[in-house]
């Protein structure tokens, strides 16, 4: 399988070569106004293909960074809230304060 993988990325690489090779001459970009500008089309082509594959990939590695912190805080173990008192001196009802604790007869 490694083989056929190793294969195709030749045949992509040689075939991009060869392209490159017979192109290889220069493209005039009007850009504003009286500005313009000369590039090789290889390099334009290659440079629009970045500009697009970019934003895409970018957007990917981000959300595969989040979905590793998710998996991450739900692989955690939970923690308790730490009041800073120790578990025996918690009141489970507490009394507000001038408030009588018992009911009045």
């Amino acid at each position: 399988m490694q083989f056929l993988k190793t294969l195709f990325w030749m045949i992509v690489a040689v075939s991009i070569a060869i392209f490159a090779t017979r192109n290889w001459r220069d493209v005039t970009i009007d850009l504003w106004g009286p500005l313009q500008a000369d590039i090789k089309l290889p390099v334009l082509l290659a440079l629009m293909v970045l500009i697009g594959w970019l934003p895409t990939w970018l957007i990917m590695r981000g959300r595969l960074w989040q979905a590793r912190r998710k998996v991450v805080a739900i692989d955690r173990p939970p923690t308790a809230p730490s009041s800073g008192l120790p578990a025996t001196q918690l009141d489970p009802h507490p009394v507000a304060s001038g408030a009588p604790s018992e009911p009045i007869p």
